[in-house]
């Protein structure tokens, strides 16, 4: 608690109430369902999705995923996942529209749609990435649309319906981080090792970011995440710095409600018509 004087945390994870054995990548707020108890979820290189649950005296850890390794035939077994049997977890993110449904990226380039409701079993597999996925986020407008970013220098669009990326775009450089704008259902944000931010708008160029800006010289950028409220987007590096950046007027335009599923669904028709065409 921030408003604490005493530095220390509230809860602590124990082995007594369950943790993680491998470094913890991400945590997510969010209010359980039935209970409306305030919890987060956790995902870790050791293959668990995690929830955590705060009662008045202890954290508690219950396992809600374990991400089962999927080795396609034609791949070399690797020996060291071959012991474990686990993916490594390197995020996820839950649907807005539909709670229970989410999205989570492996250190082996899958990306895996999961649900609450099914702890063993995956509802779909992706395979788009060839390296370490890195961040995977749902469209905040269109429910069945979300982006994941790469070591493999690449952004790609997804819809969940679909086995293969909408559309891929190469940014030269391993892709830390990408956020969807909180305005506009086309707008969004990736960070690369070479210190660039890059600012898309699919609305306008399906092919190019609209900007590409270098933040920082001598560190790699490993987050992203823009301001809800003013027109700001901040990025963090992997030296522990955090720069705040003002988003000039053409990448900030305000866009009518009911043109926000539109302007996606567009995109998708034109993916179709493409796929087709080929």
């Amino acid at each position: 608690d921030v408003r604490s004087k005493l530095k220390k945390p509230i809860y602590v994870s124990t082995i007594k109430t369950g943790k993680h054995t491998d470094p913890v990548w991400q945590v997510r707020w969010q209010e359980e369902d039935i209970a409306k108890e305030l919890g987060f979820f956790s995902i870790s290189t050791d293959g668990q999705v995690a929830n955590w649950t705060m009662s008045k005296s202890s954290l508690k850890m219950e396992p809600m995923m374990q991400l089962k390794l999927i080795t396609n035939e034609k791949d070399e077994p690797d020996e060291e996942a071959t012991l474990s049997g686990f993916a490594g977890g390197c995020c996820f993110d839950f649907n807005s529209k539909s709670e229970h449904l989410f999205v989570v990226g492996t250190e082996e380039g899958k990306i895996h749609k999961c649900s609450k409701a099914y702890s063993g079993q995956y509802l779909e597999t992706y395979e788009g990435h060839h390296m370490a996925v890195y961040a995977v986020k749902w469209n905040k407008f269109h429910p069945r649309v979300f982006l994941s970013c790469s070591a493999d220098w690449t952004v790609k669009l997804w819809d969940h319906n679909i086995a293969h990326p909408i559309m891929s775009f190469d940014l030269g450089n391993a892709v830390g981080d990408v956020e969807w704008s909180p305005y506009s259902s086309t707008v969004f944000a990736a960070v690369t090792s070479d210190g660039k931010v890059h600012v898309f708008d699919l609305n306008e160029n399906k092919h190019e970011p609209l900007c590409e800006q270098k933040v920082v010289k001598r560190a790699k950028l490993t987050h992203v995440a823009f301001n809800r409220e003013s027109p700001v987007l901040l990025v963090g590096d992997d030296r522990g710095g955090v720069n705040s950046l003002k988003l000039s007027p053409n990448l900030r335009k305000p866009v009518l409600e009911e043109d926000q599923l539109l302007r996606i669904d567009k995109l998708i028709a034109a993916s179709d018509a493409t796929q087709a065409a080929v």
